[in-house]
């Protein structure tokens, strides 16, 4: 008996290959995350219910959530926030925007590279948060010194991952397209910069999550008005209660921002 019949095949049938490309390609699980917020919060209750965890320490989920609910209904939350959101916008942006185009000059450009690229790499190590007191010293105590220590946060990030995207884009593509006469902003604006987009949005990412750290740091340091500040105030106050909730608010900030980041990713990464 031929071996294609032993093995139940038929002489020149075809035979269905199973699909083996699906991976590293991430999906979304429904529930996953919502489950997982209830467990944190499910073993939150139980350890401070069964006395695993002092309730001075840490109150009890339910105590956090009245003090929530006090603190957005008398405007303190408001008006902390809004200060919050409004230095977070501000420092974020101009820290973005131009540690963007530094990082596509140094990419670009050999002398660029040469001459920024070394001062930003010892300049990215510094702790941000220790130059407030030099901010605060030349520009004054007011919200420009905030929105600076902010700015200069996520200017390093932003350059370095926006030189890393514009120097890993494939060099095969650019070529060929000078080969074919395609002008020089052509090829940054269709190959470079898509190439580039995916590094620039994970530096995004990063940038945000500093630009938070160093609107707390800046706003426990020296502002009335800011979540920062109520943690500190509330801290100082032992009202450990309103501390959670701001810590929490803080924590709701940053989610915010990485689902924004996360939509502009779907919408311009399509591609891949």
């Amino acid at each position: 008996m031929p071996d294609n019949q032993a093995g139940g095949a038929t002489p020149g049938a075809e035979v269905e290959v199973p699909f083996r490309a699906s991976g590293f390609a991430p999906t979304r699980v429904p529930f996953v995350a919502g489950a997982t917020f209830a467990a944190v919060l499910a073993l939150w209750w139980i350890s401070t219910k069964a006395g695993w965890v002092s309730e001075f320490a840490l109150p009890r989920p339910d105590e956090v959530l009245s003090s929530f609910v006090e603190i957005a209904s008398n405007g303190t939350l408001v008006k902390h926030l809004g200060a919050s959101l409004q230095r977070l916008l501000i420092g974020w942006t101009l820290g973005a925007l131009v540690g963007c185009a530094v990082g596509f000059g140094v990419g670009l450009s050999s002398l660029a590279r040469s001459s920024a690229l070394p001062l930003v790499s010892a300049i990215f190590p510094i702790p941000k948060i220790a130059l407030l007191p030099l901010f605060i010293l030349w520009l004054g105590i007011g919200e420009i010194s905030k929105v600076a220590t902010i700015a200069f946060g996520v200017f390093s990030p932003m350059v370095i991952a926006t030189f890393g995207g514009v120097d890993s884009v494939d060099r095969g593509l650019i070529r060929m397209a000078q080969s074919f006469g395609v002008p020089y902003w052509t090829i940054v604006r269709r190959i470079v910069l898509p190439g580039a987009m995916p590094a620039i949005l994970s530096g995004t990412r990063i940038s945000a999550s500093i630009a938070i750290i160093l609107l707390t740091a800046a706003e426990m340091i020296g502002a009335q008005y800011g979540i920062g500040a109520m943690v500190l105030a509330s801290g100082n106050l032992m009202q450990t209660d309103h501390l959670i909730a701001g810590v929490l608010v803080l924590s709701a900030m940053g989610f915010a921002v990485s689902q924004i980041i996360g939509m502009f990713e779907r919408r311009l990464l399509r591609w891949r």
